[in-house]
């Protein structure tokens, strides 16, 4: 299994790059990034898809470790994400591990780009593929871009669908440090009115590629062109240069459960990124290691208050 990007140094580069305090450790049995997070209570250490063991038989002394860090930094709890639970088992068996809320997607959605483009093809939905076939028949074109200015064309279509849809969005500036990153580039699907010949962006969506695989990441489509098929046009497009760059895998981030009822808030987006061919890949999910199990009990209950008056307020 591949050292994911959140475990990398180049992802501890982007977290340095929004100020976040990190501690980074890698040796021939395993590695981890630890990202430092404040609260009103203290420190938390987060690390997103870790700690990476690249031995089986290293939990224990990764654990250690990162025991030692807490100590050291005073440290609330540590939030890992190992790879699956039974490399991480001796992790997640520890009397401090909680099951927390997962973060990163526990269950995702992988489709293998070593075929022939046309089998490929063949493998996508009939609608879905009807609907790359006409995309640019319906004035449709993608482009790409590695310029943080451009990064207001996905802002804007966040913030617009935001606002419809009542959920929430990252920061411009947190999308425009994304965008700077080396492993990142943002995908921009035009449209061109045949009525005024004006050009305008209706989606938009950033993609990581780490080592053999592009991650399909932060997107927004404009509702008011919903008839047009501007996410097929931006993914499928995504897919295949992924695919001529030489990469194996195309990861969709992110479905819904197995099982999971059909009013899933996730049901939507799940039956159309599965429209593309592909399988499940699981993992063990979001614990927290406690170290200071009093201020994690208040802690949980503030983000609960929180939560609620979120909820509340919408």
């Amino acid at each position: 299994m591949d050292i994911p990007l959140q475990q990398t140094k180049k992802w501890q580069k982007f977290q340095n790059d929004q100020n976040f305090t990190t501690f980074f450790q890698k040796n021939q049995d395993f590695s981890y990034l630890a990202i430092k997070n404040p609260t009103k209570l203290g420190d938390y250490l987060y690390l997103p898809y870790g700690p990476y063991l690249a031995q089986k038989n290293a939990a224990k002394t990764v654990y250690k470790e990162l025991e030692t860090l807490a100590k050291q930094e005073n440290i609330i709890f540590i939030r890992i994400e190992p790879q699956d639970a039974k490399t991480a088992s001796y992790l997640l068996k520890r009397p401090n591990c909680h099951k927390s809320h997962d973060l990163n997607p526990a269950r995702t959605w992988i489709l293998d780009l070593t075929p022939e483009k046309s089998t490929i093809l063949t493998n996508f939905d009939q609608g879905t593929r009807t609907r790359y076939n006409n995309f640019t028949k319906k004035h449709l074109s993608v482009t790409t871009s590695k310029n943080p200015a451009d990064i207001k064309y996905l802002v804007t279509l966040q913030q617009k669908l935001a606002e419809t849809k009542k959920i929430g969005t990252f920061s411009p500036e947190y999308l425009k440090t994304e965008l700077k990153q080396d492993f990142a580039t943002l995908y921009l699907v035009h449209y061109q009115n045949p009525a005024t010949a004006q050009d305008q962006i209706i989606a938009a969506s950033l993609f990581f590629d780490h080592q053999n695989t592009r991650f399909y990441m932060q997107s927004a489509a404009d509702l008011e062109f919903k008839k047009l098929p501007a996410t097929v046009a931006l993914l499928s497009t995504a897919i295949f240069d992924a695919k001529a760059q030489g990469l194996k895998k195309f990861d969709f981030w992110g479905i819904a459960p197995e099982n999971a009822p059909k009013n899933h808030p996730w049901a939507g987006f799940t039956s159309f990124k599965k429209s593309f061919g592909g399988y499940p890949v699981d993992y063990a999910g979001t614990y927290d290691l406690v170290f200071q199990p009093a201020k994690y009990r208040l802690y949980l209950l503030l983000r609960a208050l929180n939560r609620f008056k979120r909820k509340i307020l919408r």
